[in-house]
């Protein structure tokens, strides 16, 4: 299955009072690499929208914490498609700090159909099915998009 992943810097602003990274920032990181790794397949999410009106909502997320973070940590996010089903997709997440894992956790995104200001379910197409199937990283992979934004 299609992989994907990023570096980010953790900022002063994603800590807490102790200088510990709050765990929101968790699902905020697991929401950018959601976005990355679309992107990193040719699939962005804003071009999904316009190209053929289809959303990617999430509609479940979870992570475990195995070690802190603090600011100014180099962190890795690897991104791995994990299901896909009749009308959703599920990708794992694995945020690194050096060799160390320091947590994981999933999305489930929605394969979603907006029309006339109603928003539904469709089932995913073959084409995109077989894009994420595909092993290893996307063709539009960037280690550091940040830089390159």
């Amino acid at each position: 299955m299609r992989t994907n992943e990023f570096q980010i810097r953790v900022n002063f602003g994603d800590t807490d009072a102790a200088g510990i990274v709050y765990y929101p920032n968790y699902f905020k990181w697991f929401d950018i690499a959601g976005h990355q790794f679309f992107r990193s397949i040719g699939l962005a999410p804003s071009r999904l929208t316009v190209e053929r009106n289809i959303i990617l909502p999430l509609l479940d997320v979870r992570c475990t914490f195995e070690n802190p973070l603090y600011y100014d940590d180099i962190i890795t996010i690897k991104t791995v498609v994990a299901e896909i089903n009749n009308k959703t997709i599920k990708l794992n997440h694995e945020v690194y700090r050096g060799d160390t894992r320091m947590g994981y956790g999933f999305e489930l995104r929605g394969w979603v159909k907006e029309e006339n200001g109603k928003i539904f379910a469709v089932p995913i197409p073959e084409d995109i099915k077989n894009i994420l199937q595909k092993e290893g990283p996307g063709e539009y992979s960037q280690i550091n998009p940040w830089l390159n934004a």
